[in-house]
């Protein structure tokens, strides 16, 4: 599994010890260490920062300037894949608009390019339908799966795992978990990518790094932090029985 730890970091030192030599996730509302993370990263993925835009209360709505940034860097060696533009708290109905307005979408070659985004609120129906038609899907929490980690969160997950994975256990497609890089939770399933921006929140908040071997400096926290999380890989195969088994726990 690729874990893809969100930008920016900061400083730039920091968001080094954080990404040199991995793997970055750069939201096109904040592509300011863009320059960094193609000198250093193995791959990047990109974010259409629409998430960002909604939580601050200004959703967008034009996309054409993401589609431009989007046609400069797909083409980049390390590149890996950019989300298509959502509608957080949308239907099916406007999403699946968004998707149509894609302009990387007319082969399956072609659809590598992007990954749609199946809200956790929607019908399963929509994320199988996506799963047959995209070589990858990222799967967003919403609405009243919002909170990741929530025992709603957990069978809605198996609910969709369920769905997708064939009778091996593995997913008919790729899967990307957005804002699911935490150890406790892409473990557990089979992803083939996650991200957060766990260490660039996480890595100058002082009262967080108490005791005896407290790492000296924030890159030093950085290095710790991403050896946690990236010594853990996700599941291979996914195990049908685990929504008997209650994997709200």
């Amino acid at each position: 599994m690729i874990h893809y730890h969100g930008t920016p970091i900061t400083p730039d030192e920091t968001c080094l010890s954080a990404v040199k030599g991995g793997h970055a996730f750069v939201s096109h509302r904040y592509p300011g260490q863009l320059g960094l993370i193609l000198d250093v990263c193995q791959s990047f993925a990109v974010d259409n920062g629409a998430f960002s835009a909604w939580k601050s209360g200004s959703p967008v709505e034009v996309w054409s300037r993401y589609y431009e940034w989007v046609a400069r860097l797909h083409r980049f060696p390390s590149f890996d894949f950019a989300v298509i533009p959502d509608v957080i708290d949308g239907d099916e109905k406007a999403n699946d608009e968004l998707i149509a307005e894609w302009p990387w979408k007319d082969s399956f070659k072609s659809k590598g390019v992007g990954a749609p985004v199946w809200h956790m609120h929607e019908s399963i129906d929509r994320l199988f339908r996506l799963a047959t038609e995209w070589p990858r899907v990222c799967i967003g929490s919403s609405a009243q799966y919002a909170v990741v980690g929530s025992g709603i969160w957990w069978n809605r997950m198996a609910e969709a795992m369920n769905a997708i994975c064939d009778k091996e256990g593995n997913p008919i497609c790729k899967l990307h978990g957005l804002r699911m890089l935490d150890v406790d939770v892409f473990s557990r399933f089979p992803f083939s990518s996650a991200d957060s921006t766990n260490i660039a929140q996480n890595v100058g908040i002082d009262q967080k790094w108490k005791g005896t071997y407290t790492p000296a400096s924030k890159n030093l926290r950085a290095l710790v932090m991403r050896d946690r999380i990236e010594s853990v890989q996700a599941l291979t195969f996914w195990d049908k029985k685990q929504i008997q088994r209650g994997l709200d726990i």
